[in-house]
């Protein structure tokens, strides 16, 4: 298993070509084309490889790789690929929010995710989960409410790049900052979750009987009459007031929660920092309150690689913030499919399948990478071939000795790939 402070995860560009290079000789033809009877539009004609019926261009060029893929692709498996783009959005008067689940994207069994955004003032009404929260900014400034079930409260501000984690059970509330609001994607531990489907306190306060009501909190129960009687979820609130303030009014005799449930993700020295890119890793290690939810934040430079890898604990969510790329997913069979991914999309990869990804652009692809899972864990291909036998290695791959050189210098690899 890969100590993420010690090994590589990313390669540049450059260590793909050296690879190409040193393996590319004799069999040309069949180098990159593996498979009988060959795929590729490499092994048909232009007529054959036609299109002439209905199409729809905005989304066939969105995943070029379907409509035309590498000769390497075979086999089928489930789609790999989602986007929030294709979501439906849900529109209240304070914001907005839309979810891939399992109702649109069935692989993701493990992980749900929600893009939600709140205007100035929109509040996200107070609610609970019966499944954990993870979540990160990408714009704009929000602040979180939450207790813990001693009832010691937590009133945070958030901006781009910080991220928060509620565990199951803990109520909190959402609200938009400053004169632009904020924008968050939040991450379920389960697939099947959804933001239609909370516990929200405007609900539980209309079906509970008045006098229910009146006992529980110790006035006459005419004082509930204006309850909402639909949810709230998303409404226009008035402008939070100042945080210090807030703060001391939630202040409890038990003091603040023994974890915070914020972390500042993205001013954290990466990780592992390399010229194809930078990691940033946050778990249960380094962020204790996250018990279900591991997460990389990956930045890869133009032409950078994240390396050939598999994660053997959890199956891997993906959200795309920045930039543009390409991944293809291994499984037995063989099967192999490439995707492509833009920003707003969403990628899964189940535990144990091989997989890469390409930064295809020109500008740095930046994107998540979410396990339901404490801690953060992977085996890379490099590193396993660098601490094999010679001889074996030489047997599978028959590579000659300079490849094989190049490939245990691997071994004990702390550096960057270049």
């Amino acid at each position: 298993m890969t100590d993420l402070k010690r090994r590589s995860v990313l390669a540049g560009a450059a260590a793909g070509a050296v690879a190409f290079g040193a393996a590319a000789a004799a069999k040309a033809a069949e180098f990159g084309n593996p498979d009988r009877p060959p795929q590729g539009a490499i092994n048909s004609s232009a007529i054959a490889n036609a299109e002439p019926g209905p199409q729809n261009p905005q989304l066939r060029d969105v995943l070029p790789d379907f409509a035309n893929p590498p000769a390497t692709d075979v086999g089928g498996m489930a789609i790999p690929w989602a986007s929030f783009n294709l979501a439906h959005k849900r529109i209240q008067d304070g914001g907005w929010a839309r979810e891939v689940t399992t109702k649109a994207f069935p692989i993701s069994k493990d992980i749900a995710g929600v893009n939600m955004r709140l205007g100035p003032g929109g509040v996200r009404e107070l609610h609970w989960h019966q499944q954990a929260e993870w979540a990160i900014m990408v714009s704009g400034e929000v602040r979180i409410t939450t207790i813990d079930s001693q009832g010691r409260a937590e009133v945070s501000d958030v901006r781009a790049g910080d991220i928060w984690y509620f565990p199951p059970g803990l109520p909190h509330s959402l609200q938009g900052l400053g004169s632009n609001g904020g924008e968050f994607v939040l991450a379920f531990d389960n697939g099947a979750a959804g933001e239609f489907n909370t516990l929200m306190v405007s609900e539980w306060m209309a079906h509970t009987p008045p006098a229910i009501l009146a006992q529980n909190f110790g006035v006459p129960a005419d004082k509930f009459r204006n309850i909402p009687l639909e949810q709230l979820w998303i409404y226009q609130g008035a402008q939070a007031g100042p945080l210090a303030a807030d703060q001391a009014y939630v202040a409890s005799s038990g003091g603040r929660p023994d974890h915070p449930f914020i972390f500042r993700m993205g001013a954290m020295a990466p990780t592992v920092r390399q010229p194809g890119g930078e990691v940033r890793i946050v778990d249960s290690r380094n962020f204790p309150v996250s018990k279900t939810v591991a997460a990389a934040m990956v930045t890869l430079r133009p032409g950078g690689l994240r390396e050939m890898h598999w994660h053997p604990d959890a199956d891997e969510w993906q959200y795309f913030i920045q930039g543009s790329g390409a991944m293809t997913v291994f499984n037995s069979g063989p099967a192999a499919q490439t995707v492509n991914f833009n920003p707003g999309d969403v990628g899964y990869v189940e535990k144990n399948l091989g997989h890469y990804i390409k930064n295809t652009g020109s500008t740095d692809l930046v994107f998540l990478e979410l396990f339901k899972s404490d801690h953060f864990s992977e085996i890379t291909l490099s590193q396993w071939l660098a601490n094999t036998p010679r001889q074996l290695v030489r047997e599978h791959l028959r590579v000659d000795d300079a490849t094989l050189d190049v490939i245990h210098k691997l071994k004990d690899r702390r550096d960057v790939l270049a």
